[in-house]
């Protein structure tokens, strides 16, 4: 699979419920490889691993995933934590059977760039801040999509 990086989360470790005493590690990202689709992948290991994969590439990055272990998604808990994509199925990344390699976008395909900038929902799916500071009562509890721009950074 070759897509760019359009989100990443943190390294989270977790207690190993099989080796009680020891912790698991994981970490996620998004690819897009056209405007419409995009996957999620996760890897679970050893912290090393874990940390390694997560600081080879950043967001913006071109990757090749090769030999992913493609799975069913499960849409009520995967979506909780990652990015709602529109593929029933998700990358999972393995220690010993997969390899993600980093590489130039314009080496691979420019038009790869373009995807990095396109929203992952539905235009009409958004709220203003507008929007949301007058029905902000009724809006309570409710989970809401918001799409903004940074205008500055001090």
């Amino acid at each position: 699979v070759i897509g760019v990086v359009i989100g990443k989360t943190d390294v989270r470790g977790f207690p190993d419920r099989k080796n009680i005493g020891s912790e698991r590690y994981t970490f996620s990202f998004t690819i897009r490889d056209s405007p419409t689709y995009f996957i999620n992948v996760s890897s679970w290991g050893r912290e090393e691993y874990v940390r390694s994969l997560a600081e080879s590439f950043r967001v913006g990055d071109c990757v090749t995933i090769e030999n992913p272990l493609v799975q069913s998604k499960e849409a009520e808990r995967e979506e909780k934590f990652n990015p709602v994509t529109p593929s029933g199925y998700k990358l999972l990344l393995s220690e010993n059977h997969s390899v993600v390699k980093r590489s130039s976008c314009y080496d691979m395909d420019t038009k790869l760039l373009s995807l990095l900038h396109l929203p992952v929902k539905d235009p009409q799916d958004y709220y203003s801040l507008g929007d949301i500071t007058a029905n902000g009562q009724s809006l309570d509890g409710k989970i809401l999509n918001v799409l903004a721009a940074v205008m500055s950074v001090s």
